[in-house]
């Protein structure tokens, strides 16, 4: 299990922190976050390093705590202990707000793109650029046009098409692409190939890979083990709310992350993978 973490505002910052257990600095570290609703504990002292540049997957059964620990970093639940670490600074999210100012972007599952917008309209959703007392339709659909090319999705046949006429794995990808538009350090997915086909999952993951290359932080949940070994770096496993491992991929098999999701423990080695992952 790595290490573990409080809170201030953002960018505010409080003493130094924790060294870093091995490499660089990672951009995200958390150190004891707790958080209970009434009686039920869903999180319990859970540690958790996030670095630039690579994925890590979340993973754990239902009830494990992914979904509790997403909405603490992205600023929806208050931890009722702990610490989170921005960029070598302490820093408190009292709102999602405070989240994106970081650089912290989450693309639910259920994507929060409205149907009868176009894509252009979907991703400046609330950030609208304004010229004097007008819309600036045209500097929006540049950047709009700008980031999905850079993310190399060319799949859509029109920026200004309605997002229902897209098929999941576009609208997952616009869904990304609006995340990426706000110069986000770390983007958050939860399911981004639930009730996706083959060809629609391989696009999705080809640009989860493409975002870590470009150097974002990328958290990614995800019940798809498959998925999972595909494109993650660092496997990290809850259950029943607490962090039970947080390894590299290479010293990770399914089996061994099935046994700490049920049991919280695996006794097995890694067994060789014909892809060598």
């Amino acid at each position: 299990m790595e290490d573990t973490t409080d809170q201030v505002s953002p960018g505010a910052s409080a003493g130094t922190a924790p060294a870093p257990t091995g490499g660089a600095e990672p951009l995200l570290r958390l150190r004891g976050i707790s958080k209970s609703f009434g009686p039920v504990q869903a999180l319990s002292e859970v540690d958790l390093d996030v670095p630039v540049g690579h994925v890590t997957a979340l993973a754990g059964d239902n009830g494990a705590g992914k979904s509790v620990l997403i909405k603490c970093i992205a600023g929806i639940h208050a931890p009722d202990s702990g610490q989170m670490w921005w960029e070598g600074s302490q820093v408190h999210l009292h709102h999602p707000r405070d989240a994106a100012a970081l650089g912290i972007e989450t693309v639910y599952q259920d994507l929060a793109l409205c149907d009868n917008l176009d894509i252009v309209e979907n991703m400046f959703l609330g950030r609208e650029r304004v010229r004097r007392i007008a819309l600036d339709e045209e500097s929006m659909e540049q950047s709009a046009k700008d980031t999905l090319r850079s993310l190399a999705v060319t799949t859509v046949r029109s920026i200004r098409q309605p997002v229902a006429s897209l098929s999941g794995g576009q609208r997952q990808s616009v869904a990304i692409a609006k995340a990426v538009l706000w110069n986000s350090k770390l983007v958050i997915m939860d399911e981004p190939t639930a009730a996706l086909g083959v060809a629609q999952t391989r696009m999705v993951l080809d640009l989860v890979r493409r975002l870590a290359d470009r150097g974002v932080a990328v958290l990614i949940v995800s019940h798809n083990m498959n998925d999972v070994f595909e494109v993650a770096d660092r496997i990290a496993v809850l259950h029943l709310g607490r962090m039970t491992a947080v390894r590299p991929v290479a010293e990770m098999d399914r089996q061994i992350v099935v046994d700490l999701m049920t049991t919280g423990a695996s006794t097995r080695s890694v067994q060789a993978r014909p892809d060598g992952r």
